[in-house]
């Protein structure tokens, strides 16, 4: 008999992450009509978007990372509608305001959801795109598929160069169920941890931790997440980089110089795929350069703009 209790209270401990995840709400349409911007429905699902400037301005796609939607460039945007640009950004599928959505979160997932996106929205003409963190990935596999729709590319913090330094996700990335299991379990802890150590930080984006946090409330968010690191974030992205490079796509890379994330390494691999590639280090700046240095960023951007 008491192995049956035991075997019961072990089986409710396994069961609790997965439950817990099922408990918690995902967007709908009350919580969607307080969203600022708007929707296009695409084949995998809703996802919200938002301008910032007027038509017919040369247009800057935005691409935000892993666990920050795209709120995070609203300093960035901000600054560059004032410079004369029109700016895009939008949420990844499991995050912000988008629907949750099936299948991998590979290369090819964000490649065609950008691609869907911007034929939704009418943008045929060549334009700067931008990546933050996994952000960065993102931007580098559409410039290296789409040359002739990128005109110039800034990689914010960048993923795809160097490995993280967080080593618990890539136990969590390499544990099929196991690592599932610890995903949802210990991920949370970890979010929470990471962004409140920012809280003290200036940030162009108002409320920008209590933002991020709210996320693990959402059901598909930490699934998203595990989806991505065992997807676009599984490996170096030296192909893209060398295809980049080979089409002669002007591209800068800034890092912060106090990143945990992405080591200054990232510079030195960088330079033999992309001998050609700009870099900049804002100094005393950690991994959330778009809202922690906002006005260094858009320095380098500014500087570097064509």
């Amino acid at each position: 008999m008491i192995w049956l209790l035991v075997a019961a209270i072990g089986l409710a401990l396994l069961a609790h992450p997965f439950v817990k995840e099922w408990r918690k709400a995902i967007p709908d349409d009350l919580m969607r009509a307080k969203a600022p911007g708007a929707f296009a429905l695409l084949t995998r699902g809703r996802t919200h978007y938002r301008w910032f400037g007027p038509e017919g301005a040369p247009v800057v796609v935005c691409v935000h990372g892993l666990t920050t939607a795209s709120r995070v460039y609203e300093g960035v945007a901000d600054a560059l509608v004032a410079d004369g640009y029109r700016v895009l950004v939008y949420d990844h599928y499991g995050r912000g305001f988008s629907d949750n959505a099936p299948g991998l979160q590979d290369a090819d997932f964000y490649v065609d959801h950008l691609e869907e996106l911007l034929a939704d929205q009418g943008v045929t003409e060549p334009f700067t795109i931008i990546g933050y963190s996994m952000g960065g990935a993102i931007a580098t596999c559409f410039a290296a598929r789409h040359p002739e729709k990128v005109k110039q590319a800034f990689l914010l913090a960048t993923a795809g160069i160097a490995s993280s330094r967080k080593k618990i996700l890539n136990l969590i990335r390499e544990g099929g169920l196991i690592g599932d299991w610890l995903m949802l379990r210990s991920y949370p802890k970890i979010h929470r941890e990471g962004t409140e150590a920012e809280r003290k930080l200036p940030s162009s984006v108002p409320g920008i931790v209590d933002y991020q946090q709210a996320e693990l409330n959402r059901r598909g968010f930490v699934p998203a997440v595990l989806s991505s690191l065992r997807g676009v974030l599984a490996g170096p992205l030296e192909r893209e980089h060398r295809q980049i490079a080979a089409h002669g796509i002007p591209l800068t890379v800034v890092f912060g110089r106090d990143d945990a994330l992405i080591p200054l390494s990232a510079i030195e691999q960088l330079a033999d795929w992309n001998p050609d590639a700009q870099n900049a280090i804002v100094e005393g700046a950690g991994h959330g350069l778009p809202y922690t240095h906002t006005a260094d960023v858009l320095g380098v951007i500014r500087a570097n703009l064509i």
